[in-house]
Protein backbone atom coordinates (compact mmCIF):
# COMPACT_ATOMS: atom_id res chain seq x y z
CA UNK A 1 0.00 0.00 0.00
CA UNK A 2 1.30 3.61 -0.62
CA UNK A 3 1.09 6.46 0.93
CA UNK A 4 -0.38 9.52 -0.23
CA UNK A 5 2.76 11.43 -0.48
CA UNK A 6 3.87 8.86 -3.41
CA UNK A 7 0.19 8.37 -5.00
CA UNK A 8 0.87 12.74 -5.72
CA UNK A 9 4.34 11.65 -7.24
CA UNK A 10 3.33 8.65 -9.19
CA UNK A 11 0.31 10.80 -10.54
CA UNK A 12 2.72 13.60 -11.38
CA UNK A 13 5.43 11.00 -13.36
CA UNK A 14 2.90 9.52 -14.91
CA UNK A 15 1.85 12.78 -16.58
CA UNK A 16 -1.60 12.85 -15.29
CA UNK A 17 -1.77 15.43 -12.99
CA UNK A 18 -3.46 18.63 -12.53
CA UNK A 19 -2.37 21.75 -11.66
CA UNK A 20 -2.50 20.95 -8.26
CA UNK A 21 -0.41 18.07 -8.07
CA UNK A 22 3.40 19.21 -8.43
CA UNK A 23 6.29 16.83 -9.42
CA UNK A 24 8.79 14.44 -7.63
CA UNK A 25 11.64 17.25 -7.71
CA UNK A 26 9.28 19.71 -6.46
CA UNK A 27 8.10 18.03 -3.45
CA UNK A 28 11.36 17.30 -2.49
CA UNK A 29 12.55 20.70 -2.41
CA UNK A 30 10.11 21.85 -0.65
CA UNK A 31 9.81 19.10 1.85
CA UNK A 32 13.53 20.49 2.68
CA UNK A 33 12.08 24.11 3.54
CA UNK A 34 12.51 24.87 7.32
CA UNK A 35 10.71 27.23 9.55
CA UNK A 36 13.15 27.36 12.28
CA UNK A 37 17.13 26.63 12.63
CA UNK A 38 17.57 27.96 8.69
CA UNK A 39 21.43 28.00 7.81
CA UNK A 40 20.60 32.06 8.27
CA UNK A 41 19.01 32.12 11.40
CA UNK A 42 21.67 29.95 12.95
CA UNK A 43 24.26 32.49 10.97
CA UNK A 44 22.62 35.24 13.03
CA UNK A 45 22.19 33.27 16.47
CA UNK A 46 26.01 32.51 16.15
CA UNK A 47 27.10 36.26 15.59
CA UNK A 48 25.00 37.33 18.92
CA UNK A 49 26.22 35.12 20.93
CA UNK A 50 29.87 35.56 19.84
CA UNK A 51 29.15 39.49 20.47
CA UNK A 52 28.05 38.20 24.13
CA UNK A 53 24.33 38.39 24.11
CA UNK A 54 22.17 35.97 25.26
CA UNK A 55 18.36 34.95 23.97
CA UNK A 56 15.83 33.01 23.50
CA UNK A 57 14.53 31.39 20.39
CA UNK A 58 10.90 31.00 18.84
CA UNK A 59 8.68 32.34 21.88
CA UNK A 60 5.14 31.22 21.18
CA UNK A 61 4.00 33.65 23.11
CA UNK A 62 5.31 36.81 21.06
CA UNK A 63 3.27 37.42 17.90
CA UNK A 64 5.38 35.84 15.41
CA UNK A 65 7.15 33.33 17.35
CA UNK A 66 10.17 35.64 16.62
CA UNK A 67 13.35 33.90 15.80
CA UNK A 68 15.44 35.44 18.37
CA UNK A 69 14.27 37.21 21.40
CA UNK A 70 17.12 39.30 23.84
CA UNK A 71 15.04 40.42 26.62
CA UNK A 72 17.43 42.20 28.61
CA UNK A 73 17.48 44.79 25.41
CA UNK A 74 13.62 44.54 24.56
CA UNK A 75 14.94 43.58 21.29
CA UNK A 76 13.21 40.97 18.64
CA UNK A 77 15.47 40.03 15.61
CA UNK A 78 13.37 38.37 12.95
CA UNK A 79 15.47 36.24 10.36
CA UNK A 80 13.51 36.53 7.52
CA UNK A 81 13.98 34.41 3.58
CA UNK A 82 13.87 36.99 1.23
CA UNK A 83 11.77 34.58 -1.38
CA UNK A 84 9.06 33.94 1.72
CA UNK A 85 8.96 37.36 3.08
CA UNK A 86 9.57 38.92 -0.14
CA UNK A 87 12.28 41.68 0.35
CA UNK A 88 11.98 44.09 -2.01
CA UNK A 89 14.57 44.27 -4.54
CA UNK A 90 16.62 41.23 -3.66
CA UNK A 91 17.29 39.12 -6.53
CA UNK A 92 16.35 35.98 -4.31
CA UNK A 93 12.93 37.92 -4.77
CA UNK A 94 11.13 36.19 -7.60
CA UNK A 95 7.70 34.57 -8.08
CA UNK A 96 7.30 31.12 -9.40
CA UNK A 97 6.34 30.52 -13.11
CA UNK A 98 3.96 28.15 -12.39
CA UNK A 99 0.49 28.75 -10.38
CA UNK A 100 1.40 32.81 -9.78
CA UNK A 101 -2.33 33.39 -8.21
CA UNK A 102 -1.39 30.86 -5.71
CA UNK A 103 1.91 32.18 -4.96
CA UNK A 104 1.27 36.16 -5.49
CA UNK A 105 -1.90 35.28 -2.72
CA UNK A 106 0.55 33.34 -0.55
CA UNK A 107 3.19 36.13 -0.45
CA UNK A 108 0.54 38.33 0.10
CA UNK A 109 -0.15 37.13 3.43
CA UNK A 110 3.15 36.56 4.40
CA UNK A 111 4.15 39.97 4.34
CA UNK A 112 0.46 41.31 5.85
CA UNK A 113 1.07 38.97 8.64
CA UNK A 114 4.23 39.65 9.38
CA UNK A 115 4.12 43.81 9.07
CA UNK A 116 0.90 43.19 12.14
CA UNK A 117 3.60 40.70 14.23
CA UNK A 118 6.07 43.78 14.14
CA UNK A 119 3.36 46.18 14.80
CA UNK A 120 1.46 44.25 17.72
CA UNK A 121 5.53 43.74 18.83
CA UNK A 122 6.23 47.84 18.68
CA UNK A 123 2.98 48.27 20.52
CA UNK A 124 4.31 46.13 23.30
CA UNK A 125 6.78 47.76 23.55
CA UNK A 126 9.53 45.83 21.86
CA UNK A 127 12.16 47.14 19.28
CA UNK A 128 12.16 44.69 16.26
CA UNK A 129 14.96 44.18 13.71
CA UNK A 130 14.34 41.84 10.71
CA UNK A 131 17.15 40.58 9.34
CA UNK A 132 16.85 39.87 5.53
CA UNK A 133 18.57 36.46 3.97
CA UNK A 134 20.96 38.34 1.66
CA UNK A 135 21.65 40.33 4.83
CA UNK A 136 23.16 37.69 6.87
CA UNK A 137 26.23 36.82 4.45
CA UNK A 138 27.83 40.53 5.66
CA UNK A 139 28.25 39.56 8.85
CA UNK A 140 30.78 42.51 9.69
CA UNK A 141 28.03 44.91 8.71
CA UNK A 142 25.28 42.99 11.06
CA UNK A 143 27.46 43.33 13.56
CA UNK A 144 27.38 46.98 13.16
CA UNK A 145 23.69 47.27 13.23
CA UNK A 146 23.21 45.19 16.23
CA UNK A 147 25.73 47.15 18.24
CA UNK A 148 23.61 50.52 16.80
CA UNK A 149 19.94 49.09 17.73
CA UNK A 150 21.22 47.76 21.06
CA UNK A 151 22.58 51.19 21.97
CA UNK A 152 19.75 52.88 21.02
CA UNK A 153 17.52 50.17 23.27
CA UNK A 154 20.17 50.75 26.45
CA UNK A 155 19.48 54.49 25.60
CA UNK A 156 16.14 54.19 25.72
CA UNK A 157 15.72 55.07 22.13
CA UNK A 158 13.41 52.82 19.98
CA UNK A 159 15.16 52.58 16.26
CA UNK A 160 12.42 52.63 13.61
CA UNK A 161 11.86 49.23 12.67
CA UNK A 162 12.62 48.01 9.26
CA UNK A 163 10.11 46.39 7.64
CA UNK A 164 8.95 45.69 4.37
CA UNK A 165 6.12 48.62 4.34
CA UNK A 166 6.10 49.24 0.28
CA UNK A 167 5.94 45.30 -0.21
CA UNK A 168 2.65 45.29 2.27
CA UNK A 169 1.20 48.08 0.13
CA UNK A 170 2.28 45.93 -3.00
CA UNK A 171 0.58 43.09 -1.45
CA UNK A 172 -2.70 44.22 -0.16
CA UNK A 173 -4.63 41.29 2.03
CA UNK A 174 -7.43 40.46 0.17
CA UNK A 175 -10.29 39.20 1.88
CA UNK A 176 -11.45 35.93 0.68
CA UNK A 177 -15.83 35.78 0.71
Amino acid sequence: MTDEKDQIVEIAENGEADEHVVSAERSRVMRAVRGKNTRPEIKVRKLLHRMGLRFRLHDRHLPGKPDIVLRKHRTIVFVHGCFWHRHEGCKLTRTPKSRVQFWTDKFRTNVRRDAMNVEALKEAGWNVIVVWECEAKDLAALEQRFLVALHDSAAGRRPPVETHKASVQKFPLVSKH
